[in-house]
């Protein structure tokens, strides 16, 4: 396998695994690429926000596993653990997030504002995660565990009626 120690756009379309692990291309970014990662899966919530939970649940569910498999593949093809632009992690963070989150402009700003700090700041057991659990697995657990927070918060906001 020949690493690819700065993926360019092109490499990432020539490999279906590395454009999911790239997040299609918006973890190339030169700037933030967490952040860019998390609004281009924007569209995608949108798009099966209208689909019933479980269906919502299952399919995050999938991605998440799939997202072990690029993921790992991603790092090993880049020659870097947990490479600032594999993204994929923050597409499925984020679909968490959203779970709970009511479809409107409000609750997407919500989502996505908890969502990246909890991402970035990564209270424990989050941080522990982040500098303990390594590969495919990890890259994709921090960020699992962060929409989960995320989507408990957004979860006890509406419950209280503050969303």
């Amino acid at each position: 396998m020949i690493i690819l120690l700065n993926p360019t756009i092109s490499d990432i379309w020539l490999s279906p695994r590395l454009l999911l692990a790239f997040g299609f291309g918006s973890g190339c970014s030169p700037v933030v690429p967490g952040t860019i990662g998390t609004m281009a899966a924007i569209p995608f919530w949108y798009l099966v926000s209208d689909f019933s939970i479980s269906s919502y649940i299952v399919l995050v569910y999938v991605a998440a596993v799939i997202g072990c498999f690029v993921c790992s593949y991603a790092e090993k093809r880049v020659g870097e653990p947990d490479h600032k632009g594999i993204v994929w992690d923050e597409f499925v963070g984020f679909w968490i997030t959203m779970s709970t989150a009511p479809v409107s402009w409000l609750g997407l700003a919500i989502g996505f504002f908890l969502f990246r700090v909890l991402d970035i700041v990564k209270p424990w057991p989050i941080s522990w995660i982040d500098r303990n659990i390594h590969g495919g697995i990890g890259i994709m657990l921090d960020d699992v565990v962060a929409g989960i927070f995320a989507a408990s918060i957004i979860w006890f906001l509406r419950v209280i009626h503050f969303l």
